[in-house]
């Protein structure tokens, strides 16, 4: 008998925007399981994500890690490991500085670990890939009918960086690796949730969210980027990031359109803050990190 047929009790989860109901469910043994479901549709995405994931907990990675897949009649689904602990970022108040660093060298080195799976040959190019990503990402901001105040430096960055792309390597990605998808456990180490956004791609791009960990905890952010470069931070890193953070930001206010003024306001002031950062975009190095 498979694991799901076990299950005796479920607590909805709402809290993310992926679109999979998740839940907490008891087997008749006892033991707790977060569990996924997902529409019939997304059986080889869903099976594609779950045998990367456990690629991922085979390296070692502290993580929800897959247990079983399978179809049920109410779709796809997926049991993981349960983290008993809260949310990093929800807990961000009660760290430490000193706590807040670590915890973000634990989120680097992690990170370091993830990107050494590398991505299935043929794959596109890096440059050709995301030029194009840029290319779609401009264009809907243009097409936008609300703007930034100074959104030309973000286009203008962006366009006059491309070069950067060039020779880029691609590796397996998280894909939305940032401390609102990080636990601390009751045992007080940090584990990553949520692969659902996987990819591969750029490593370098993979920091694109760090914008979320600066806000948070400027410290926490600092410490990632150390943790994964060991304390040995090349000035490429910096641009490129830059040039990824930018093209994020011309495609959030389209996106947060359809959610409202809240979702807007979130966006709006995460663009200033970006430029606030990096001195409208002149230092490629930003503040929260000096």
């Amino acid at each position: 008998m498979s694991l799901f047929d076990s299950i005796i009790y479920r607590q909805p989860i709402d809290k993310g925007w992926s679109g999979d109901k998740k839940y907490s469910v008891i087997l008749k043994d006892g033991r707790k399981f977060l569990l996924r479901i997902s529409s019939v549709e997304q059986y080889e995405k869903k099976k594609n994500e779950f045998e990367l994931m456990t690629k991922v907990a085979e390296l070692g990675i502290p993580m929800c890690e897959p247990i079983e897949f399978g179809i049920t009649e109410e779709g796809v689904y997926s049991l993981q490991g349960w983290i008993d602990g809260v949310d990093a970022e929800s807990e961000a108040n009660n760290l430490s500085e000193s706590d807040q660093y670590f915890y973000g060298l634990e989120a680097g080195r992690i990170l370091k670990q993830i990107h050494t799976i590398p991505a299935p040959d043929g794959m596109e190019s890096w440059d050709v890939f995301f030029n194009r990503k840029i290319d779609r990402k401009i264009e809907m901001y243009e097409k936008c009918p609300l703007k930034y105040s100074n959104g030309q430096l973000f286009i203008d960055y962006v366009n006059s960086h491309r070069h950067l792309l060039n020779g880029r390597p691609r590796v397996y990605q998280h894909g939305d690796y940032h401390v609102g998808n990080m636990m601390i456990g009751s045992d007080r180490k940090l584990y990553i949730i949520d692969f659902n956004r996987n990819d591969f791609g750029d490593p370098w791009e993979e920091f694109n969210r760090i914008v979320w960990c600066a806000q948070a905890m400027p410290l926490f952010a600092k410490g990632m980027v150390n943790g994964y470069f060991d304390n040995d931070v090349p000035i490429e890193f910096w641009k490129l990031l830059t040039l990824y953070i930018c093209s994020n930001t011309l495609s959030s206010l389209p996106w947060a359109i359809p959610f409202g003024d809240d979702e807007i306001k979130v966006m709006i002031n995460q663009a200033n803050d970006v430029l606030s950062w990096y001195d409208n975009l002149n230092n490629p190095i930003p503040s929260w990190f000096k």
